[in-house]
This record gives C-alpha cells, sequence and structure tokens, in this order.
C-alpha cells in the first residue's frame, strides 16, 4: 500500500480528534477569531503530525511482534509424498481501494484547478480598471467574494448591492478566500474522510459569522440586515471556493449566532483540552522501536512463545537456530559498560554434517546473524520493507518453497507454526526464531524456508534503512 495512503488515513485519524474538540467545545462560542485559528491549525497540524513518531522502551504495554503476514497453508497427501501449496495473499482489493483514493485526489484537484480558471477569467473579462467590483450576471447567486474581488449580481437594487458589498468587503479585509483554497487542498486528499466535510462547512461558517459581526459593527441596522439576508436565502453559490452572502445552509445559524451573547475570554482555556486527545492519538499511530534489554510481559509472552527446552538439539533440521523463549531469558540492565561484559569464548569447533544414504546433507547450522547495536529493529515504521512484488508474491514464494517433512507426514504431525524474522536495513534475512512450534520438522522446515528468501527493499524510517520485524503462519495439513 502506498506510503501516501497511509500517510493520510494518520492524517484522517488527527483530523477527527481536532474535531471532536472543536464541535463539543469551541463550536457554539462567539469567539470567531479563535475558533478560525483553531480550525486552520487542526488542519495544518493533521498534515505535520504524522511525519513524527515516537520511540518507546514498551509501547503501552501492548504485545507488538512485528508485521504479521497473511497465513499460507501446506497439505500433503499423508500416504504418500505429493504436497499440495495454498495460500492465503493479500486481497487485491487493497490495490483496488488505493487507485479509487488517488481517482478520487486527482478529480478534486483538477476540479479546484477549474475553478480558479473560470474565476480568473471572469476577472479579466470583467474587471474595471482601478475597481475591485466586478458586476455580473447568469449565476444564481446575489454576490460574493474571491481572489482579491467582489462580485455583485447586477439584478440587484443599489440599496441591496450596498449592503452585500460591505459585507464581503470584510471577506477580503480577513482573507477568507486563502483559508478555503486551503481546505479545498486537505479536502481534496482526505475525500474519503466525513469529518473534512465539516471542517469545511464549520470554517465557512465561522467566515459568515465574522462578516456578520463586521456589518453589524459598522451600524448596520441589525432588522434590515436580516431581513436582506432572508431575501436572498433561495439563491444558491456561484463557486465552492468563494464566500457567497446567501448561502442558505447557514442562514439559520447566522441568524442565531448574530443575537446571542459574546462568548467570555475565559472560555479559550478549552483549548487546551485538545492537548490530551491529540497526545492520545500520538501515541496510538506513532512507530515504537524495540529497544535491547527490555523484556515483554512474561504471562503475555507465554500465551504466544513456547518453550523448546524439551526439543533435543540433534532433532533441529534447520540452517537457523532457534531462540530460548522470552520468559526463560534472564533480564538484562540496559545499561552495559565494558567491564561488565566477559572475555570471549573461544570459538566453537564446525558443526558436524549427517550424511543420508543418498550422500546429501540434511543438517547445517549456520551462526545466527544478529545486527549491531545501531540496527535494533522495529515493529512498525513508515515505510516498511517491500518484497520483490509485494507480500502477495512473498506469500507465493513461502508457500511454493515450503516441504512437507516425511518424518512429519509418517508420524501424522500437523499444525501452524509461526516464524519471525528480521529484515534488516540492508535487506537480508536475519534473527529468524519461531514463536509458536509444532514439532521440530515443522518448526525447521519452517525457519529453513524463510532463511532462503530474497533481499527485500529495506524498511525507512525518517528516511533512513532500518531493520524491521517479521511474522509469517505457516499451517501444515494432511489429507
Amino acid at each position: 500500500m502506498s506510503i501516501l495512503f497511509i500517510y493520510m488515513v494518520k492524517t484522517a485519524v488527527y483530523l477527527i480528534a481536532f474535531y471532536l474538540v472543536y464541535s463539543l467545545m469551541l463550536s457554539r462560542d462567539t469567539s470567531y477569531v479563535r475558533n478560525r485559528v483553531f480550525i486552520l491549525i487542526s488542519l495544518a497540524a493533521s498534515l505535520i503530525l504524522p511525519q513524527f513518531t515516537l520511540q518507546t522502551l514498551k509501547p503501552m504495554n501492548i504485545q507488538f511482534f512485528g508485521k504479521f503476514l497473511s497465513e499460507v497453508f501446506i497439505t500433503a497427501k499423508s500416504n504418500g509424498s505429493e504436497t499440495l501449496t495454498t495460500q492465503t495473499t493479500i486481497p487485491e482489493l487493497l490495490q483496488i481501494v488505493y487507485t479509487v483514493y488517488l481517482g478520487g485526489v486527482i478529480v478534486l484537484i483538477l476540479k479546484l484547478f477549474i475553478d480558479l480558471i473560470n474565476l480568473s477569467f471572469l476577472i479579466i473579462r470583467q474587471k474595471n480598471k482601478g475597481s475591485r467590483i466586478i458586476r455580473f450576471h447568469g449565476f444564481n447567486t446575489s454576490g460574493f467574494s474571491a481572489m482579491g474581488y467582489i462580485f455583485i449580481n447586477t439584478r440587484l437594487s443599489p440599496e441591496e448591492a450596498g449592503e452585500i458589498i460591505r459585507h464581503e468587503q470584510n471577506h477580503l479585509e480577513k482573507n477568507h478566500f486563502i483559508d478555503i483554497v486551503f481546505i479545498e487542498i486537505v479536502k481534496a486528499f482526505q475525500w474519503f474522510n466525513p469529518v473534512v466535510y465539516l471542517f469545511n462547512r464549520s470554517l465557512r461558517a465561522v467566515h459568515e459569522y465574522q462578516a456578520d459581526q463586521g456589518c453589524l459593527s459598522s451600524g448596520v441596522p441589525m432588522v434590515n440586515y436580516q431581513s436582506l439576508l432572508i431575501s436572498q436565502v433561495f439563491k444558491s453559490r456561484a463557486f465552492n471556493l468563494t464566500n457567497s452572502f446567501s448561502n442558505p445552509s447557514l442562514i439559520k445559524k447566522r441568524m442565531i449566532m448574530m443575537t446571542k451573547k459574546r462568548t467570555a475570554a475565559i472560555a479559550s482555556l478549552k483549548l487546551f483540552l485538545a492537548v490530551p486527545v491529540v497526545g492520545l492519538v500520538f501515541l496510538a499511530i506513532s512507530a515504537y522501536k524495540e529497544i535491547p534489554g527490555t523484556t515483554y510481559d512474561d504471562a503475555a509472552v507465554n500465551k504466544i512463545v513456547p518453550s523448546f527446552s524439551s526439543i533435543p538439539a540433534k532433532d533441529l533440521s534447520a540452517e537457523k537456530t532457534y531462540s530460548a523463549p522470552a520468559s526463560t531469558k534472564p533480564k538484562q540492565s540496559s545499561v552495559i559498560t565494558s567491564e561488565s561484559i566477559p572475555p570471549p569464548p573461544p570459538p566453537p569447533p564446525p558443526p558436524p554434517v549427517t550424511s543420508s544414504e543418498s550422500g546429501k546433507s540434511e543438517l547445517t547450522v549456520v551462526k545466527e546473524e544478529v545486527p549491531a547495536e545501531s540496527e535494533n529493529p522495529f515493529v512498525v515504521v513508515e515505510e516498511m520493507p517491500m518484497f520483490p512484488g509485494g507480500d502477495p508474491e512473498l506469500l507465493k514464494f513461502i508457500g511454493a518453497n515450503t516441504n512437507y517433512p516425511e518424518a512429519a507426514k509418517q508420524q501424522n504431525i500437523q499444525g501452524r507454526v509461526i516464524i519471525r524474522f528480521c529484515v534488516t536495513a540492508k535487506g537480508g534475512i536475519s534473527q529468524i526464531s519461531v514463536l509458536k512450534g509444532v514439532s521440530p520438522e515443522l518448526d525447521a522446515e519452517g525457519i529453513r524456508v524463510v532463511n532462503t528468501l530474497p533481499e527485500f527493499k529495506p524498511g525507512k524510517q525518517g528516511g533512513k534503512p532500518v531493520p524491521v520485524w517479521y511474522m509469517v503462519p505457516i499451517t501444515f495439513t494432511l489429507k
């Protein structure tokens, strides 16, 4: 899935959090400047915050073991050597969803561009030298403002035109058009998120409240102003990019806000409620880095990681050794000094090679590559590693290269093996281990096939290649 789409999903979550604060705490207040600033900051922060992640020793007591791939099924006949391989691949629906999303973005960006061109042509054709007033006819609207100009319908009487010009002048003075272009761009990339449309409506409402307040503060009688507003209620806007005086969807709210008591300044303290809400979202969707020397909760890990203490080492026909379960590993200090490190033991002799009747090697034990301390694996990163062809090809490779061990067939052994491995910062495979095992034969076969994986495109965090944990479940079944 594209990085852009993942980034926009995170942005959508932040937008939802900000809008909840605005809707519940601020939307009914008459502090229009504060509300406008809050909306604009919310939109900008929702675009910026997903670019930052948090690294912790242990992410909120939640057990993370890496990216969990779809299940691979290995099916064989119990009375023969034939192995039938099937695998559950990631649905192509994800690619379809991304294509639809990208199509929506292109359509809305194109529409925004066309509206800007149409407004530019209207200004070029109708503007008078030295005047910011443009007279038009043919649109179902009394007046609107955009791109530094006020557009007035020629059917209006001089009195009506004067009041509407005063209203639209307030929009120009406060640069509301820039706000609208900004939120239209955000809406183009967040078109799938209903909250962005609510933010759009709220921002336009605040614009109208500000313009109404400016007219009433200048001495326009409220009764006359409201009468003019009601007389234009059935007129619609000409462009989505404009502030229209006769926007019918906001008439009722504008009438209410004109007569509402001004909000006290102390009410702005409610803005601080956004801090814990956004903080929770930040913690929930950040990427976490697994730090060496820390341990997971033993009770939780024991539910996933089995004990291999009863498995004889001579029964392991794998190219990688098992890792001890978390519950049996002694806890280590996160700070290691040079004095506390014992001298390294002498290198062990080469492992024996056992030959079968055919003369082929059955067992080769290879020392597991352990990354340097600077390459401690992540469990979630901004850009996940990419197998050539994507996850479907990765699962196809594992399924096509996994064999059902003959010894397991003869003993009618079946079950689900979960293999965890690290995709290094160079795209290689290391630190292969069994999180959930069935038997030495099936576990070793899972380790063997993962060890044969080709190189990945490395994952990235902050634009830098980093190692990332992966998990793949392989289910062995007999017919």
